[in-house]
């Protein structure tokens, strides 16, 4: 028996679906399980959590939220989830894979107690690449998702989390569903209100400011206010009874605007003034350079010479981008040996070597296996599930065949039974619900698998987009395979964050080595007229 240090804190999830589909293993049977295998396997159970009557395609169940909120603590309780099935922890995929990945980055495993997951550099590289591509698979989803709030939106709903200061969001029956639309929320309104007359008095947004804290006026949190929230105030339609919505739609489309969706704090006219008041007051200011880094490879080289961190700079005005030691941009030259690369080009390198050691063939071919195989398991557990409710329909059925038989053949009053009676109704037209749509879902598995077959294939794609996109939008892909870069005169090392396959060129290895020269040397050290950038990486290839 492990000393109770050594042991692993786990905390156990169990969970049951709603009455109507209730069939799963039991709680105190899930739970007795859990525990079971926790004392057998060195952990220590620090935290149980059990959602009932709760159904695995959703993911605002109240223990599962606490569970995740828990851990996403600095000080988590526990290093591993122990549940008697994946199914329990969640039934949808794109919640597995962004729920799982979360913890993972807190250090935190999902185990199943009776499903074999495959834990070695193989099993995570696959996983790695289920998740790389569900990046892509699930930008899908989310035009999905945005097209519902779009629509919902141009029918006057207020689908933004928040609601401006001085309104309140009120549920409104909209079909079978409740959606929120705004209304004013007395005293605040008046205080809204106050705000944008002292505008209009010529008031600045430093007066108000001072004005509501020198009275003690709180802001929405309880807190005093700042000029940031008083200039947003002043800035939003929402005033003017306008809803507004997807001003920064990434897909490009114009914003939805509904007129009168809701009682307005102030006209629009007010509103224009405040707006060129405040924009005449607005100091002159020069465009902003991008805060994000725009490099590819920003965190992740290091000079291997002198031990520093290599950073990204640019020259003539950003038309020149390289990395450089950050010794050599700091002390300058004769600091460090590692000489600047030219950014682009080395980005351009980088990627080759992932391409063609990370997305290899067995890699592609055991990622479509694994989809099957999961998609296999859903089937078969559904399958299962049909069979258990059938069953037990079947034997509800009998009990109501012998209840009318003994109330035919005997004096027994109808009143006497007709509770009973009820019950198994009741009880029948929950498994025939369940019933049918386990039957759904089984006929739903050739549609599974035909989007297991479209994610695989698309899998097989990421070679060429790795080869022809724009080398900043698979940032996230290479992060998630490199480690570190280690650069030296005349070479680097790509240190990988698990082994690569075996069929990759550098055989399952962790690192792979190359040359720097060509165009990868050819930087901005010189400038001038002469100094050409190219985009063509056939030249530095060849140093492979």
């Amino acid at each position: 028996m492990s000393k109770k240090n050594d042991l692993i804190p786990a905390a156990l999830y169990a969970r049951v679906s709603s009455d109507r589909q209730d069939v799963d293993l039991s709680v105190a049977a899930q739970l007795r399980a859990l525990r079971d295998y926790a004392e057998k396997n060195g952990y220590l159970s620090v935290r149980e959590y059990v959602d009932e009557a709760e159904s695995g395609r959703i993911a605002d169940r109240p223990q599962f939220r606490k569970m995740l909120d828990e851990a996403s603590k600095p000080d988590a309780p526990f290093q591993e989830i122990l549940v008697w099935k994946f199914s329990r922890f969640t039934r949808k995929r794109e919640h597995a894979v962004a729920f799982k990945s979360m913890l993972r980055r807190k250090g935190i495993r999902v185990v199943s107690i009776t499903e074999h997951a495959d834990d070695t550099p193989t099993g995570k590289l696959m996983e790695a690449i289920i998740e790389s591509v569900d990046e892509f698979y699930s930008e899908n989803l989310a035009q999905e998702v945005v097209r519902g709030m779009r629509e919902a939106a141009s029918r006057g709903f207020w689908v933004t989390t928040y609601a401006p200061y001085g309104y309140q969001k009120v549920p409104v029956q909209d079909g079978a569903k409740k959606r929120p639309k705004l209304e004013l929320n007395p005293p605040y309104d008046a205080v809204a209100r106050r705000i944008f007359d002292l505008a209009l008095q010529g008031h600045s947004v430093l007066d108000i400011v001072k004005t509501l804290n020198g009275e003690g006026i709180p802001n929405s949190n309880g807190k005093r206010w700042l000029k940031t929230t008083i200039h947003a105030m002043l800035t939003n339609e929402a005033y003017t009874g306008t809803l507004v919505w997807g001003l920064n739609a990434r897909d490009g489309q114009e914003p939805v605007r509904v007129e009168d969706a809701f009682p307005a704090i102030v006209t629009r006219q007010e509103f224009d003034r405040i707006n060129r008041m405040l924009q005449s007051r607005a100091p002159a200011v020069a465009h902003p350079r991008r805060a994000v880094s725009p490099y590819l490879l920003s965190g992740l080289l290091k000079c291997e010479t002198c031990g520093k961190a290599m950073t990204a700079a640019e020259a003539k005005s950003g038309k020149y981008t390289y990395y450089i030691c950050h010794s050599l941009l700091k002390q300058g030259k004769g600091a460090c040996d590692t000489p600047r690369l030219n950014a682009k080009s080395f980005e351009g390198l980088v990627i080759e070597q992932l391409r063609e050691n990370v997305l290899t063939e067995s890699n592609i071919r055991d990622l479509v296996k694994l989809l099957d195989e999961e998609m296999d398991g859903v089937a078969r557990e559904q399958r299962q599930n049909l069979e258990t409710i059938e069953a037990e329909l079947a034997e509800v059925k009998r009990k109501l065949d012998r209840i009318w038989h003994f109330v035919e053949s005997t004096d027994l009053d109808m009143a006497d039974a007709s509770e009973r009676i009820l019950e198994h109704r009741h009880r029948r037209e929950q498994l025939e619900a369940a019933a049918e749509e386990a039957r759904e879902a089984l006929t739903q598995r050739r549609e599974l698998l035909d989007s297991a077959d479209t994610i695989a294939a698309f899998a097989e794609e990421m070679s060429e987009f790795l080869k022809t996109s724009e080398l900043t939008e698979t940032r996230a892909f290479v992060q998630s395979f490199v480690k570190e870069v280690l650069v030296r005169p005349g070479k680097a090392a790509i240190i990988y964050t698990i082994p690569t396959p075996e069929d990759s060129p550098i055989g399952g290895a962790d690192a792979s080595e190359i040359a720097l020269n060509g165009e990868v040397m050819n930087t901005v050290r010189s400038g001038g007229p002469g100094w050409t950038r190219t985009n063509d990486l056939s030249l530095i290839r060849t140093a492979l």
